[in-house]
């Protein structure tokens, strides 16, 4: 059936598209490269050497200065819009073929550089004749992006203003200051003159009207950028979560970290049959799905088949985190996808869980000496608490986090106390009518619990989390449980390989880059941690498209577990309050 589809209609488009890859790749490059020329070649003007007359004989002055500072304005704009239209963007490439054209008719006003015409005519006609490639539409936007734009391109129009000083230094009339360069500038960009002076009146006006474009073309963007509808930010709808919470209920036990697909910031797409969804983020142009998709296996390829389609069609480079082995294989024989061994869950069978025997020795000496300090665990589900105390449970957990980053998108759920998770299940390790230590864990399935959060007071007794963790796998069953999912551990095999006898050479070397990369990152302690309580370790992968989009994915999976967070810039009376979950009931709980 999904064959079918794949031999007629508009399905094939994707396939067609991936083996030109090259084309907006090097239009891309050549707009990078064209806007650049530009820039500096309007600066620097003895740069053109091959004049056949002087332009100056042919068109005035002002109206050549005119062309200068609309060609530093048009190389700027191609330099913004390269990354665009490496992306396929179908609006760059208007953008890009009416600035070629525009710049062919500046490059003859400006000094008849007939050169500069011929190439930005041939790459217009490469352009339209390779219009079939750009076909993305627009990433969903937010007004924040008038505060990016403003700052790139402030910082653009000091960088150029600064360079034409730098190249044209014989021209200035004395030897000035940076500070004197650098208000000069600022000056320019809203219209004023500043304290520097050109020997010749056509460079100063050159260089006056230079800054006043630039200064007019960042208010005109951000203003635009500001005032124009803001999409909304892509989340998951009331009628999607209802949905897909029946498809939980239904199949929910297959896949572990299927409960996370329920993050209030992830979108949803379905199959065609509504028998089976994915849940993704997108994240600089990376679209991220997280775990298996949801529902009936064989409906899975529906899913696969339209997050394809939609990964093309805005040109989002398409990968999964942490699926298990027979989703990594539906998803490369569907897709063509390539996939790669990330790590191992850790699943405890709770039936089966003792602290007896030699290799638990370490484990329960700690439990012990927890135990005897006067702790006391107990595990319930959310729906067994009263608002007020779930309400001081996340409070408290909040507060021990100690910074504002949430870490955490295909194995977090980032939220306690909210309707509908009533399922979900708390751990707590009190002394003396005090919380010390949290764990909130997630339904999977009927007779399943999957590890969301673990926080404890860092001055509390050392060994709280194995103790709490120890405590819960020993109730957990009176609840019903059966297995329990704890951490992920990212590459646990070569770990575990690299420290054994007779490793090889290359073996030892990746496990060291390991160990050194868990200063930063919680790789080589997670694996001891889960180790201790003698899991069963389950394989996740990492499914990607090739090689060359590696790079791009991690960063994107760095940012979406938040390990990687940019600078923001926080205006007062546009930044959000944040959010805390508020455990009342029956009313809506913000997250």
């Amino acid at each position: 059936m999904v064959e079918a589809k794949r031999e007629t209609g508009p399905r094939d488009e994707p396939e067609r598209r991936q083996q030109r890859r090259w084309v907006p790749a090097l239009a891309g490059w050549l707009a990078l490269l064209a806007g650049l020329l530009d820039v500096i070649g309007a600066m620097k003007p003895e740069w053109h050497h091959r004049m056949l007359v002087r332009v100056s004989d042919v068109f005035p002055g002002a109206l050549s200065n005119v062309a200068r500072t609309a060609t530093v304005i048009t190389g700027l704009l191609m330099l913004l819009l390269s990354h665009a239209l490496r992306r396929r963007k179908r609006r760059a490439w208007r953008a890009v073929v009416a600035l070629l054209a525009l710049s062919i008719v500046l490059h003859i006003m400006k000094n008849l550089a007939i050169g500069e015409g011929v190439v930005a005519a041939l790459m217009l006609a490469t352009l339209i004749h390779y219009r079939g490639e750009f076909y993305a539409v627009g990433d969903p936007r937010t007004r924040w992006r008038a505060l990016y734009a403003g700052a790139v391109l402030a910082a653009a129009s000091f960088v150029i203003g600064l360079s034409f000083m730098l190249l044209n230094h014989r021209s200035l009339e004395a030897h000035y200051s940076y500070l004197d360069r650098i208000r000069h500038v600022a000056m320019g960009l809203v219209g004023m003159h500043g304290p520097v002076y050109f020997n010749t009146e056509r460079r100063d006006d050159l260089f006056s009207l230079t800054l006043g474009a630039l200064g007019l073309l960042t208010a005109l963007v951000v203003g635009y950028l500001f005032l124009r509808p803001a999409e909304p930010v892509p989340a998951l709808s009331d009628e999607d979560e209802e949905r897909v919470r029946e498809l939980l209920e239904r199949h929910g036990h297959r896949d572990s970290l299927g409960y996370f697909s329920l993050r209030r910031d992830k979108s949803v797409v379905w199959s065609n049959s509504g028998k089976a969804c994915i849940t993704y983020r997108v994240v600089s142009g990376v679209i991220l799905a997280g775990g298996d998709p949801l529902g009936d296996p064989e409906a899975w390829p529906g899913a696969i088949e339209e997050f394809m389609v939609l990964a093309d069609r805005h040109a989002w480079v398409p990968g999964v985190m942490g699926c298990s082995e027979l989703g990594a294989e539906i998803w490369c024989r569907e897709t063509g996808l390539t996939a790669l061994e990330l790590g191992d869950e850790a699943i405890v069978n709770v039936e089966e869980f003792s602290l007896d025997g030699r290799s638990m020795r370490n484990v329960r000496q700690m439990v012990n000496r927890v135990g005897r300090q006067g702790y006391v665990a107990e595990i319930r589900r959310e729906r067994d608490f009263e608002p007020a105390e779930l309400k001081a449970l996340w409070d408290q957990a909040d507060a021990w986090r100690g910074t504002d980053t949430e870490r955490g998108f295909s194995m977090a759920l980032g939220r306690v106390g909210e309707p509908g998770d009533g399922e979900c299940a708390i751990a707590t390790a009190i002394k003396d009518g005090e919380l010390h230590a949290f764990l909130h864990f997630v339904p999977w399935g009927p007779d399943g619990l999957s590890l969301d959060l673990m926080r404890r007071d860092r001055n509390a007794q050392p060994g709280l989390n194995d103790y709490l963790i120890a405590e819960a796998l020993k109730q957990a069953s009176t609840m019903g449980i059966r297995q329990m999912s704890l951490n992920f551990a990212m590459f646990r095999s070569a770990l575990a390989r690299g420290e054994r006898i007779g490793a090889g050479p290359v073996l030892r070397v990746w496990c060291g880059l390991l160990v050194f990369l868990s200063r930063w990152f919680q790789i080589e302690s997670l694996y001891k941690f889960n180790a201790k309580f003698n899991p069963v370790w389950e394989p996740r992968f990492f499914v990607f498209p090739g090689l060359n989009d590696v790079p791009r994915m991690v960063l994107a999976a760095l940012e979406a577990e938040a390990f990687i967070v940019w600078p923001r810039l926080r205006i007062p009376g546009l930044r959000r309050p944040r959010k805390r979950p508020v455990a009342t009931k029956p009313d809506p709980v913000n997250a």
